[in-house]
């Protein structure tokens, strides 16, 4: 089995190179969620379902959008009961409006989940006979793309503004990832206004979470274009300049506005070089202990990313150089680990004291998951299940 999962480990970077990823408009700045009206009004669209969660509703931060649309005559609704995570029946209801309305663009306004359940919803859309619950494929061909999204996340993180994939928990209550084939999201407005109330720990646990993306993303055994290249590393850059910043001084909108765009970079690197083996244990440890991703990701980013520091040396090494973590003329091998110095570091920043639920006696099962979760990546190392009981330990002890 071991040999089988390392020949087919470049498979998913072949077949994630076929998959259109959106190309959206990007608007930023704080408030920046009031230019929605002009946005749909230069669309020429007449009904727009504005989709966000519970929490930001009873803030009132949709206002701003509603507001913007009503201004140029446009006509809207708000669904709003969202929260915890993405589940078929909340999608299901969001499918409905939108075919009740006759809607020709939805709006996402939260965090992860109401992205996933707004571009699950778009492309439901188009299968308006089908159950949700057979629509939670491997891969989703959508015909003529999903719906027009536009999409305005409320943490710096996930990166899900952008990225090709939505989770959905199944009918059994698993987490289940869809690839949206046609996703269609057209713009991303960037609100660090929505961002700035976050408590200390969501957005320690948020930018850890982008910087997760780039840093698998940046080195991955996909081939991409400089050009995408960069996206990872620039991503890994902002974390590392503003996340500091924003644990210092939780009021700097600058800085928030710097995460935002990290955590958009983040997206765009994992849609061309997927993530990797810290996504694989963090999901599995989350799945396994009902914890949550963004800590999952604090508790398992280090030690995956020192395991692997020998095959990724170089790439590490580029990386750290291109964030003026080393200079040119040091080797490889010393920009690796100013680079290893400089993530732990800002790991420790954060504070989040996150106590290890992983024991001993569930090794196997992990080990089992993990393997499962990996295949869907393109990571340098294809890692034994001695390896990854030997990261388990390393977890364990924390």
């Amino acid at each position: 089995m071991y040999f089988f999962r390392k020949l087919i480990r470049r498979l998913p970077g072949v077949v994630v190179h076929t998959i259109p990823v959106p190309q959206p408009e990007v608007a930023e700045g704080l408030n920046s969620r009031s230019k929605v009206g002009e946005i749909c009004a230069e669309k020429a669209y007449g009904c727009v379902l504005v989709v966000t969660d519970a929490t930001l509703s009873s803030l009132g931060y949709e206002q701003a959008v509603v507001q913007s649309l009503q201004q140029y005559n446009i006509r809207c609704e708000v669904y709003s009961r969202i929260s915890g995570e993405p589940v078929i029946p909340v999608v299901e209801q969001v499918r409905a409006v939108a075919l009740r309305m006759q809607a020709d663009c939805m709006v996402a306004l939260g965090g992860g989940s109401v992205l996933d359940v707004v571009k699950m919803a778009g492309a439901a859309v188009r299968y308006r006979r089908v159950s949700v619950k057979h629509l939670l494929l491997k891969f989703l061909p959508v015909p003529g793309k999903t719906l027009p999204i536009i999409a305005i996340p409320s943490t710096a993180g996930t990166g899900a503004e952008e990225t090709v994939g939505a989770m959905v928990l199944n009918a059994s209550g698993v987490k289940n990832s869809t690839v949206i084939v046609g996703l269609n999201v057209t713009h991303v407005i960037l609100d660090s206004e929505l961002t700035l109330h976050a408590p200390h720990d969501v957005t320690a646990a948020c930018g850890i979470d982008a910087l997760s993306h780039a840093m698998e993303a940046a080195c991955s055994s996909v081939n991409v274009k400089q050009e995408q290249a960069c996206y990872a590393q620039e991503s890994v850059k902002l974390v590392m300049e503003n996340l500091p910043v924003l644990l210092a001084q939780p009021e700097r909108t600058d800085a928030r506005q710097g995460m935002c765009r990290a955590a958009l970079y983040g997206g765009y690197a994992i849609n061309y070089q997927l993530a990797g083996y810290v996504h694989a244990f963090a999901h599995s440890i989350g799945a396994k202990y009902h914890m949550a991703h963004g800590k999952a990701i604090a508790l398992t980013l280090m030690p995956v990313l020192k395991f692997q520091r020998q095959a990724c040396m170089h790439k590490y090494a580029v990386t750290a150089r291109y964030c003026g973590v080393a200079h040119a003329h040091d080797s490889d091998d010393v920009a690796a680990d100013k680079l290893m110095q400089a993530l732990e570091e800002l790991v420790a920043k954060c504070e989040l004291h996150i106590a290890s639920p992983v024991k001993t006696e569930d090794y196997s099962e992990l080990t089992r998951m993990i393997i499962k979760d990996s295949i869907n990546y393109s990571p340098m190392i294809t890692m034994s299940r001695e390896q990854i009981k030997q990261i388990l330990t390393s977890i364990t002890s924390k």
